[in-house]
């Protein structure tokens, strides 16, 4: 794994001005934009890496930390400060985290974790306009970006309207696939949150436990209508972001 220092340079000017840890933090952050340092390449510990810049610990324990602020690095137990992608930007439109990242330039890949019919809790009947206990569809998915992991989803839908085919709920976006059979969502109702990651989310989301997750719940419809799909998703807080544009009224 990259190391700082194997094929990157970092030099500091201790006669400028300029703050040590803060010439740093600006070359890591330069390597990391500008491909020196891919996400996934773990840092040294700090003991090993302060040695090799020539600064004490507090001074690169103080760049480190300007670059976790800032979402570029996290701390992981037991694999020390790693480097992430800058953090997805994802417009509030009525489109899928799918296609969103697909017409960002990101490389969007799914993990389906379940598919199956099972019949509507009263919560899910009540959003989405069935009677309890009728068959609706239910999808586990697990959404990465650029091979990094960014969202958990559950996904509700009424039986009839996509079947339950593992190839294409695996390579393509849900939205996508309900338009092939002709359904369009129109608009949707949809709430906005942020909570801590249960044990079993932060797994699967390869974040730490109890890390800060944005969560979003939303109702669509078609153009009649009538409810097409529940979903209720959860998101690293620290490498996802919602991007609204807002006009008075």
């Amino acid at each position: 794994m990259q190391k700082p220092g194997d094929g990157l340079h970092i030099r500091v000017d201790r006669a400028s001005p300029v703050p040590l840890y803060f010439q740093i933090s600006e070359q890591l952050e330069r390597a990391i934009d500008g491909g020196g340092l891919e996400p996934g390449t773990r840092l040294d510990n700090e003991i090993l890496l302060a040695e090799r810049l020539d600064v004490s610990r507090p001074t690169l324990r103080r760049a480190i930390a300007r670059l976790v602020d800032q979402g570029l690095l996290v701390r992981r137990r037991g694999l020390g400060t790693v480097v992430v992608p800058r953090r997805v930007q994802r417009p509030l439109a009525l489109s899928s985290l799918h296609d969103d990242l697909a017409s960002s330039g990101s490389t969007p890949a799914t993990e389906l974790l379940s598919a199956r019919e099972e019949p509507a809790s009263p919560h899910v009947a009540s959003l989405l306009g069935v009677d309890e206990g009728s068959p609706v569809t239910a999808l586990e998915r697990l959404r990465s970006a650029d091979g990094v992991r960014l969202a958990l989803m559950h996904n509700y839908l009424p039986a009839d309207l996509l079947p339950l085919d593992a190839a294409d709920l695996g390579h393509h976006g849900l939205y996508a696939l309900l338009r092939t059979r002709g359904v369009r969502p129109q608009m949707a109702n949809q709430t906005i949150g942020a909570r801590r990651a249960s044990a079993r989310e932060a797994r699967l989301l390869d974040a730490p436990r109890g890390a800060t997750l944005l969560t979003l719940q939303r109702t669509a419809f078609d153009s009649a209508g009538r409810a097409i799909e529940y979903g209720t998703h959860c998101y690293v807080a620290d490498r996802y972001a919602f991007d609204m544009s807002l006009v008075a009224r």
